[in-house]
């Protein structure tokens, strides 16, 4: 299982809107995230900044399954309403680099 943590930016006076967005996300969306092996993604948000920790079996693996995937693309077009820079899905990130945890 790996902890994959990701930033993004919203666009200006958006915040409210994505936070009621993100209250139910689509069923669709969510069985598609739980069949590309994904146990749990929590977002944090301060102003327009946005913190996700994703645990997942495998994250690359995952965002291959979600790229075509009809839920994610429609998903995606909604997000890109909502965020500064959209993610097309299109490249290998491995996200936010790891520098120090306490267990």
């Amino acid at each position: 299982m790996q902890r994959i943590a990701l930033r993004t930016k919203l666009a200006p006076g958006r915040e409210a809107e994505y936070e009621q967005v993100h209250a139910v996300i689509p069923a669709e969306l969510d069985a598609a995230l739980r069949e590309a092996g994904v146990h749990s993604w929590r977002i944090w948000r301060d102003g327009q900044d946005l913190f996700h920790v994703v645990e997942v079996e495998d994250y690359q693996a995952m965002r291959r399954a979600l790229r075509d995937h009809p839920a994610n693309v429609a998903w995606q077009a909604r997000m890109s309403e909502l965020l500064a820079v959209e993610d097309d899905y299109s490249g290998a990130d491995t996200g936010l680099r790891q520098v120090w945890e306490l267990l």
